[in-house]
């Protein structure tokens, strides 16, 4: 991977063959779990100004009519989140002259509270190709990570890293988007930092990113020299400019109801007519053929859909078609994928070949491995494979292996079933799609997957070392260094994403799991690390990030006995009284289950008072502690339940018991908790600074 230092640049045509599409990916580490950022992705014609506001794209905005720019969301890795944006810089507008990547921190954060910034940019094929590190970042709100641009009919990355301490308001003003606000003079801040080049073109050596240069690749030094800021009157003088308060769509959005309408049917026997059904589905390989054919037909009909799903894997927004069981030869024996997908995009074809598995199935190596190969030799782009298993970071389902001597590269990826639905309940729930018949055809595709019969329900067993491990914990049996326990924790970061995958799609809200690894950690280093702390202490731990909410939902699993535990933590407010601050605490937990725990925390101490609701809700000042100079740092509250012994998903199985914990947690505890500042329009975000 070329790594990049502070001004450099590379032409990416000569680090891949297959940069037709790219990925980059902006990734941060939050020291306390909970700091995060935004991306936002702003195109820029030759003077250095957008076209229009519609070329600024961020979460209100995140998709481009043409499928040049897509915003594809927030992946978790080991030790922090990377939010990926795709690229199709085949259908980028030729009036476009560079594309500004850049994060912002909300309200007076800074990235200074975070650590390891860096940018990314991966190929076609998902090979990483470039690395840039920002690491002087301080005292800004808002940075520019780097820069495609266009030279000599080629596009090329510059590593920028420039700061600005005004935040988003000073960087999206500099490029001209019009901001309907008061926020006075913007203030630009360059990071300290070398300007030197890579070895590349020294004319193409730094350039301010955020102002229009004079001559382009002059090879002036990198400087802080913002854009003139238009005046109001010339603003409002420029027709047909929309705020980015509320960025403009071509179409309605339609959206399914969240309450569905009064049946006319005579009585609860009668069943619907669906347009997948699955009552005919009587073995594996029925199941597998009907789950393949259902999903690749909606994603053909459905483009925002079967866009979401393959964007991530490189393909471009182009007109998509998909087919079923396809004979391809391969030496004297011809296989046959269960599906293909097609991408035609100005003339050129986009190809991934698909293997789905259905149930408990698991994926066949060989069976992978002679798709890879005929990929290869075909010049396809892709193998997706689909399954009820959710990949690790680090971990691959499926060991492949890879001729080095092949000019041609070939992806492998993987979709797990609870990830599919996810990105279905999106669309239709929250975020809407074009037209009704869109939203008619993925509520049906939503409903096949989430019936019992389809055999797509997601991950849904611990696997076989489950039960050893847990009585092995039982009879203090269990060593540190055995591969059981390494496998358990495996599958408990499984059913973690998967818990956040399926809260996430209902809440309509990013849910994402936390790691609280070293900086640099391997993902492998730190299961190993894990599973050593289950062998001592018994127990399985996970945080989620729920956007909106004050803080993290931790689970904790205690093998020992036999109890799960779903908590949450809320600070201290920084004002009033501690009796005031218990007596509201109690009011907004009106709603909540009396046998809540509520424990206060305090500076210095193991623990302060604590008690279940319904024994705090008359005297609110039983959660004080006894010495009054005692400070209170904040609150815990957490459920206690019995979680399953089975493995598997039934409802006296370990998975069910997690997810319904999670979910009861969320809706009946946190929900009632004020969230922090909401992330509201542009607007209201970039006029504070």
């Amino acid at each position: 991977m070329h790594e990049m230092v502070k001004g450099s640049n590379v032409s990416l045509s000569a680090l891949s063959d297959n940069v037709g599409s790219v990925v980059v990916g902006l990734g941060w580490a939050s020291p306390s779990g909970e700091g995060d950022a935004d991306v936002s992705v702003l195109l820029l014609d030759a003077d250095g100004k957008v076209r229009n506001d519609t070329d600024f794209y961020f979460y209100n905005n995140p998709v481009a009519a043409d499928g040049s720019v897509q915003l594809l969301g927030k992946t978790p890795t080991e030790n922090g989140n990377v939010d990926r944006i795709g690229f199709d810089l085949t259908a980028v507008p030729a009036e476009v002259d560079r594309i500004v990547v850049a994060a912002s921190r909300y309200e007076s954060a800074r990235f200074g509270e975070l650590e390891d910034l860096r940018v990314t940019l991966a190929d076609a094929a998902g090979e990483q190709l470039l690395q840039f590190a920002v690491d002087d970042a301080d005292s800004v709100g808002a940075v520019i990570f780097g820069e495609l641009y266009r030279r000599a009919q080629e596009w090329k990355f510059r590593a920028v890293g420039q700061g600005y301490a005004a935040g988003l308001a000073g960087l999206a003003t500099d490029f001209g988007v019009n901001i309907d606000d008061d926020a006075g003079t913007v203030e630009v801040t360059a990071l300290d930092g070398g300007d030197a080049a890579d070895g590349g073109d020294e004319a193409d050596t730094a350039t301010t990113a955020a102002s229009a240069p004079a001559e382009p690749d002059s090879g002036t030094p990198l400087e802080a020299i913002p854009a003139p800021r238009r005046s109001d009157d010339e603003i409002a003088a420029e027709p047909g400019k929309p705020s980015v308060g509320r960025p403009r769509t071509a179409k309605k959005k339609v959206t399914l109801p969240k309450t569905a309408r009064k049946s006319l049917a005579e009585n609860e026997s009668w069943s619907p007519a669906r347009l997948f059904p699955v009552s005919a589905l009587k073995s594996d390989r029925d199941r597998e053929m009907r789950a393949t054919s259902v999903l690749l037909s909606v994603m053909a009909q459905v483009p925002e859909f079967g866009r979401r799903l393959t964007a991530g894997f490189g393909a471009p927004a182009g007109r998509m078609e998909t087919f079923t069981e396809v004979t391809l030869p391969h030496g004297d024996t011809p296989r046959r994928p269960d599906g293909v997908i097609r991408v035609e995009r100005a003339g050129k074809l986009w190809t991934a070949l698909v293997e789905t598995k259905t149930n408990g199935n698991a994926l066949k190596p060989e069976q992978v491995q002679a798709y890879m190969d005929i990929a290869a030799r075909r010049g396809y782009e892709a193998v997706i494979t689909v399954s009820n298993d959710v990949a690790l970071e680090g971990s691959p389902l499926v060991d492949v292996k890879i001729d080095g001597r092949r000019k041609h590269k070939v992806a492998l990826r993987h979709l797990s079933w609870a990830e599919v639905a996810y990105q279905a309940q999106m669309l239709i729930r929250h975020e809407g799609v074009g037209n009704a018949a869109h939203a008619w055809l993925l509520h049906e595709l939503l409903h096949y997957l989430q019936h019992e019969n389809s055999g797509c329900h997601g991950f849904q067993n611990m696997g076989a070392a489950w039960v050893p491990v847990r009585n092995g914990i039982d009879d203090e049996t269990l060593c540190q260094g055995d591969p059981r326990a390494l496998e358990v924790v495996e599958s408990w970061e499984r059913l973690v994403r998967q818990v956040c995958l399926r809260l996430g799609g209902e809440l309509g809200q990013k849910v994402l799991p936390v790691q609280r690894a070293k900086r640099g950690a391997d993902p492998e280093a730190r299961r190993s690390s894990l599973a050593d702390r289950l062998c001592a202490e018994g127990r399985l731990q996970a945080e989620l990030r729920i956007e909106g909410t004050p803080g993290l939902l931790a689970v904790t699993a205690d093998l020992r006995t036999g109890r799960l535990r779903t908590s949450f933590e809320i600070p201290a407010p920084e004002q009033g009284y501690p009796l005031s601050w218990a007596k509201r605490l109690v009011r907004r937990l009106e709603e909540a289950p009396a046998d809540l725990h509520v424990e206060t925390l305090v500076d210095g101490e193991t623990g302060g008072p604590r008690g279940t609701l319904e024994k705090l809700r008359p005297e609110p000042a039983d959660m004080l502690p006894k010495n009054a100079a005692t400070r209170i740092t904040g609150f815990r509250l957490s459920l206690f339940k019995s979680m399953g012994s089975g493995r598997g998903n039934a409802e006296s199985g370990f998975i069910r018991s997690v997810d319904d914990a999670v979910h009861r947690f969320y809706t009946s505890v946190v929900v009632h908790l004020d969230g922090p500042v909401r992330r509201g329009s542009t607007k209201e975000r970039v006029g504070a600074g």
